[in-house]
């Protein structure tokens, strides 16, 4: 009998707050660039005084923007998080409601304030993220569905959570659950401040292993302290026994028992790599459920991030547009 879902993801609940920038703008701030920052709420309010136009905003969060893809694509997905019974918590969940992800329950009168994450894109195309976690900072068990993680036939946790001791003692608690339930256990490393600063955190999350774990080139090069990519992978293997590494514009390279191929990637003038990694996850797990192969699944990935990226923010517009790239990708030569 099919489980009721195919994916059960676990994040931080977030509304990206979008703006074009040069890069005097983080010399001037002290951003680092490309990099994940977790800030404070005022620090945070003294940027976005520095900020005049209005901002593009939408959801977010690393792993809740790969359910999301996953969602829209045709996948059955559950999401847990921790939102405050705010307009930003509502925004946030009304989302995942009407593409049909199933959440843990959010009352409209939870405490506190909810996350938000100031992306600042540079004419490179690339982000640089200030996070205030907010509420999503104390995601704990609370927040697990055990009933929903058994009923699923796979686990997505974001390393973001890392940096939470209790979104980290959640994210450890679903791992040991979904192994004790037969599920197959996936993480992304989320960003290479993560590595650098969280790496013993990191550690604990992944236990003795995953199946599948995801990251990008430079966060695979920092897990291994080095500049060589076919020594890091060697290192990775260590922790996941299928490995998916992405490459930006040259695409993936992907890991298993049989050996390492490279997927290419799809040429396109990036205006935004914002949520790249994400939908380059969510893409694949979709991929795998379709009967995909791993190398087919990374092909998708890679279409549906150099989709993306042609666009702003870390999302496709529409839900309808996730339909409409996996029709595109049918109708290339494979």
């Amino acid at each position: 009998m099919a489980r009721q879902f195919q994916i059960y993801g676990i994040g931080a609940a977030l509304v990206d707050m979008e703006f074009p920038v040069d890069d005097s703008f983080l010399s001037r701030h002290r951003i680092a660039k490309g990099h994940m920052t977790l800030v404070e709420e005022d620090r945070l309010e003294a940027l976005l005084s520095e900020l005049e136009e209005p901002p593009r905003r939408a959801s977010g969060g690393s792993a809740a923007n790969t359910i999301y893809a996953a969602q829209a694509m045709g996948a059955r997905t559950f999401y847990s998080c921790k939102v405050a019974g705010d307009p930003t918590g509502a925004y946030f969940i009304e989302a995942l409601n009407r593409i049909g992800a199933t959440t843990n329950p959010h009352p409209e009168d939870a405490p506190g304030i909810s996350g938000r994450c100031l992306v600042l894109v540079t004419p490179d195309a690339e982000r640089s993220m200030n996070t205030y976690l907010g509420i999503s900072a104390e995601l704990s068990r609370a927040e697990v569905n055990e009933q929903a993680l058994r009923d699923a036939e796979l686990l997505y946790v974001e390393g973001y959570l890392a940096s939470s001791p209790s979104g980290r003692d959640a994210a450890m608690h679903c791992r040991e659950l979904a192994t004790e339930a037969g599920l197959r256990t996936s993480i992304t490393l989320s960003d290479p401040a993560m590595v650098q600063h969280f790496r013993s955190e990191l550690e604990s999350m992944l236990g003795n292993g995953v199946d599948n774990l995801f990251c990008n080139e430079e966060e695979a090069l920092n897990w291994a302290r080095t500049d060589r990519l076919d020594i890091a992978l060697n290192e990775l293997q260590d922790i996941g026994r299928n490995l998916y590494v992405t490459l930006g514009a040259q695409g993936s390279m992907v890991v298993t028992a049989d050996g390492r191929t490279s997927v290419p990637g799809f040429q396109v003038k990036a205006l935004d790599t914002n949520g790249a990694g994400d939908i380059y996850a969510g893409a694949c797990m979709y991929g795998w459920f379709a009967g995909m192969p791993p190398a087919m699944a990374a092909r998708l990935g890679n279409f549906a991030a150099a989709r993306l990226v042609t666009r702003y923010g870390a999302r496709l517009p529409d839900p309808a547009e996730y339909k409409a790239l996996l029709k595109d990708f049918r109708q290339l030569p494979h």
